[in-house]
């Protein structure tokens, strides 16, 4: 038994939906459990730093590379099951194909997370959300890896003190292996119907030919990143290959060529310019790591 697949100084931005930034010293890409819990407890046996990644469309790696072991939760752990009210996903399942599953069970309170591209681990560590709802009101259960892979136990939906693009793991150590979530029944035509306008209005409202990390700005209270950032006057403003985008001024967007350090002197400037025009400090959605 070994750790799985492992890429020696893995190009990230292979592996990033913004398609820009460095290497990792070492992605490592379990196969299974066994996997994941040996490869956790080497890193912490050799003090190793390290990242956990889903599907990777939240994060943007420094163009300097990360100097530790990057470790992929992704299609190896993808199973979903369905018992009767209930899905229980792994932690690698990608959202579209959850919601697919909900839909095809006839089970709504999912749609809106179908457009969103991520994995369900990854929204479930950071209660990902859209269209006014969000991970905890769909999530019961979320069962984790102790950091060192020793053990596994579960967290309740309060346990995991969800809060806006947050959850309890932003301060705790541990890997999401699964997530029960419990849905409603419902007539599957119109839970289809949903989903199609739901992902209609994503088509049409956000620049989805261009690699991005989605919103790349947490909302503020009261107020949308968008809306603070388009009235500062930043739509089409661009560093190097990033542009704020013409189309949805919360996306910053990689127009083919873009470095990390394009995004991120763009993100700076976006942040500065919106808080000399309205006060108020935009904090990134997106999770920047490395050097």
């Amino acid at each position: 038994m070994g750790a799985g697949q492992l890429v020696k100084d893995a190009p990230m931005h292979e592996y990033t939906s913004f398609k820009a930034g460095g290497k990792t010293a070492l992605l490592v890409l379990p196969e299974n459990i066994a996997q994941l819990r040996y490869t956790m407890k080497a890193i912490r046996e050799e003090q190793t730093p390290y990242f956990i990644m889903g599907n990777g469309t939240n994060i943007l790696v420094r163009d300097g590379g990360y100097p530790g072991v990057i470790v992929k939760i992704g299609s190896s752990f993808s199973h979903i099951k369905v018992a009767g009210d209930k899905i229980e996903a792994e932690a690698g399942a990608l959202l579209k194909d959850v919601a697919r599953v909900a839909m095809e069970n006839s089970l709504t309170g999912f749609e809106f997370a179908s457009g969103i591209p991520g994995s369900i681990g990854g929204a479930a560590f950071m209660n990902a959300g859209a269209y006014d709802s969000d991970m905890s009101q769909v999530v019961e259960i979320v069962t984790l890896l102790s950091i060192d892979g020793s053990e596994a136990y579960t967290l309740s939906v309060e346990e995991m003190k969800y809060g806006y693009r947050k959850s309890r793991l932003m301060e705790e150590e541990a890997i999401i292996l699964s997530v029960v979530l419990k849905l409603a029944p419902d007539d599957k035509d119109q839970i289809a119907s949903k989903m199609k306008d739901l992902n209609d209005r994503r088509r049409q409202k956000q620049p989805l030919d261009y690699p991005s990390a989605g919103s790349f700005f947490k909302r503020p209270p009261g107020n949308y990143a968008g809306t603070l950032i388009q009235a500062a006057g930043l739509k089409g403003v661009s560093v190097g290959g990033a542009m704020v985008s013409p189309l949805h001024a919360g996306f910053i967007i990689n127009m083919g060529n873009a470095t990390a350090g394009d995004i991120i002197a763009l993100m700076e400037l976006v942040q500065e310019r919106v808080y000399e025009d309205s006060g108020i400090r935009l904090e990134p959605e997106v999770r920047i790591i490395g050097d």
